[in-house]
């Protein structure tokens, strides 16, 4: 008896945890749609509208577009290829990713600083001593 009562409130849990469980990862799957929606609504926001406002955009589908933002509304914009001239309307919704064309990417910058400031201390730690100790018979300051 002890055994069915115990067995029953374990199988119970185990329903409505899952029951709960799948409605929380499509609630945040749809935080997560209108997050990214707003991220690319910014993006597109802060290039521009116009031939200057060159854009690449990666779609969820993996397809690519590559032009400039000819128009920009509230639920999608327009790309316009400058080769051909063709107008592509794409739903924020639908993007995965808004970026300009070419440039290097902010961590790549970090990267190089990094590389930099790496060379000019090692390079420092090695041309002093040379310099200071002798080497080539320098008179310069130590």
């Amino acid at each position: 008896m002890l055994f069915r009562k115990t067995l029953a409130i374990i199988l119970s849990g185990i329903i409505l945890s899952a029951a709960f469980g799948f409605q929380t990862v499509q609630a945040e799957t749809g935080e997560e749609d209108a997050r990214l929606a707003q991220r690319a609504r910014m993006s597109v926001l802060k290039l521009g509208v116009g031939e200057r406002a060159r854009v690449e955009v990666k779609r969820r589908d993996e397809t690519k577009l590559k032009g400039y933002v000819s128009a920009a509304g509230a639920d999608s914009f327009t790309v316009t290829d400058a080769k051909t001239g063709e107008s592509t309307v794409v739903p924020y919704a639908d993007v995965a990713q808004v970026k300009k064309p070419g440039g290097l990417s902010t961590m790549t910058k970090v990267i190089i600083g990094g590389a930099v400031a790496t060379g000019l201390i090692v390079g420092w730690q090695v041309v002093k001593p040379a310099l200071c100790d002798g080497g080539a018979q320098s008179r310069g300051p130590c």
